[in-house]
């Protein structure tokens, strides 16, 4: 078996490893790098091997980290079969397509300044067609039933927690009598997380890829200060009638903050102001969600099984058209806008914080990660001016991070997962991390097993195991 790292590998995006299994090439994920606008279209566009040398594809789950080239496969002559469960199907297809509409509608508004400017327009790296044709190579299953990919490799999915859908993918290859097991973590979630059930326990494996986007720190325990910031935020709000932002994943993570603002509502923690959720993709999303109860976790479907909605409230409102998506920019607040997309990379949020940051009444609140050089991480960061659609701009607005909503498992989690494989696996790669946290995640798992093999692959490297 060989493994090649063409993204995720000392970087938190554009998740791509492939594996050479006897003569059956497989592609674990197909990401979109995110981050520095020239370096990320050149690896997007790119994908450091032949899409036609692939022979299929499994996908760990729906974010754009994980599934946002695969159109680039259609695009350039792959034609096998994608592999992964059923409710990540559903979601991928809307994830996709509104990942083809997004491009088209910035580089159109992007080109706008360019041709004033005398610059050479951008395109899209895909096209809606192309969105269209990886779907129809869609094949969904259910999580622990055995895929033939080749007659001497299988593959399984075993729920990893993270985002519906969300899976481990375990590999075995078969070739003269002797077999050779991989495990693929994709993105671990963590326990006792609203709405999905916690990660299952990994299958047995000779190597394992693990992500490490928290390896080198806790999630601190911070319920009672979530709550007691947000109490401050919508009184803030309230008094000085201003807006806040929260930039959030329209997969998952929006989903996720509904269900804990309706707590804090119910409980009588907080009062209700209007909530606006401006992302066609949620609201599509939040459909998917409620066509799979099967990844509920007990509580939560115990409570779609009572209401038959768990997202539902007065004063939520989901918005879907882009005018009605304007007039919210001109709209006076109180309120507070989700919106996609969750690192501030492109979609609605950008307009919204076009309008809002220069306004030192409004809040900006980060909820999640922020990968190197993206525009949340400069907004985490603080910086006084930041680029917005390649425009300068004074940020005016407070920032506030709000710790404790990352759907990802932290360095204990990792270690715990690592820990429950029985026996415990020859060969380590640690994927999925900036740098400094996928080598300090390395170091962790050397400490404690001795005579376990680690490696933090370099991009576009490649191991023989």
């Amino acid at each position: 078996m060989k493994i090649s790292f063409y993204g995720a590998a000392r970087s938190v995006t554009g998740s791509r490893h492939v594996v050479d299994a006897g003569k059956t090439r497989i592609l674990l994920d197909c990401g979109m790098f995110q981050g520095r606008r020239d370096y990320a279209r050149e690896r997007n566009r790119h994908l450091g091997f032949d899409p036609k040398s692939v022979d299929a594809v499994c996908l760990s789950h729906a974010h754009i980290d994980h599934s946002g080239a695969l159109p680039v496969m259609a695009k350039y002559g792959f034609r096998g079969a994608v592999h992964m469960t059923g409710a990540t199907a559903d979601l991928t297809k809307i994830l996709l397509a509104d990942s083809a509409r997004i491009q088209e509608s910035d580089c159109r508004y992007v080109n706008k300044s360019e041709r004033r400017r005398g610059r050479t327009c951008v395109t899209p790296i895909y096209s809606r067609d192309d969105a269209e044709k990886i779907v129809k190579q869609f094949q969904g299953g259910g999580y622990r039933e055995l895929v033939s990919l080749s007659p001497n490799v299988t593959a399984q999915f075993h729920d990893a927690g993270h985002i519906i859908g969300s899976s481990a993918i375990w590999l075995q290859h078969r070739h003269r009598g002797n077999t050779t097991s991989l495990l693929f973590s994709g993105d671990l979630g963590r326990a006792n997380m609203p709405i999905l059930r916690d990660p299952q326990a990994p299958p047995p494996c000779d190597v394992l890829i693990i992500e490490s986007t928290y390896g080198d720190r806790l999630h601190s325990d911070e319920q009672n200060h979530r709550k007691e910031m947000a109490k401050k935020l919508v009184k803030h709000a309230i008094e000085h009638k201003s807006k806040i932002i929260i930039p959030a994943f329209s997969v998952g993570r929006t989903q996720d903050i509904i269900m804990r603002i309706k707590e804090l509502v119910n409980n009588g923690e907080v009062d209700p102001i209007p909530i606006f959720i401006d992302s066609p993709l949620a609201s599509r999303a939040t459909k998917v969600f409620r066509q799979h109860p099967e990844c509920y976790d007990e509580e939560t479907y115990r409570t779609f099984a009572s209401t038959g909605d768990v997202f539902a409230a007065k004063y939520i409102r989901f918005v879907s058209t882009a005018k009605e998506s304007k007039e919210l920019n001109r709209r006076r607040g109180p309120y507070v806008v989700i919106s996609a997309s969750g690192m501030c990379e492109g979609g609605r949020v950008v307009h919204h914080l076009k309008h809002a940051i220069e306004d030192e009444a409004n809040i900006i609140v980060i909820v999640g990660f922020q990968a190197e050089h993206t525009l949340g991480r400069k907004l985490v960061e603080e910086w006084d001016t930041v680029p917005i659609f390649g425009v300068p701009t004074k940020r005016r607005a407070q920032v506030v991070r709000l710790n404790g909503f990352s759907a990802h498992a932290d360095r204990n989690d990792l270690l715990a997962y690592v820990r429950s494989i029985h026996p415990l696996p020859q060969k380590v790669f640690v994927v999925h991390g900036e740098e400094r946290q996928s080598l300090a995640f390395a170091m962790t798992l050397r400490d404690e097993f001795p005579g376990m093999e680690v490696d933090v692959p370099k991009p576009d490297s490649t191991y023989d195991v």
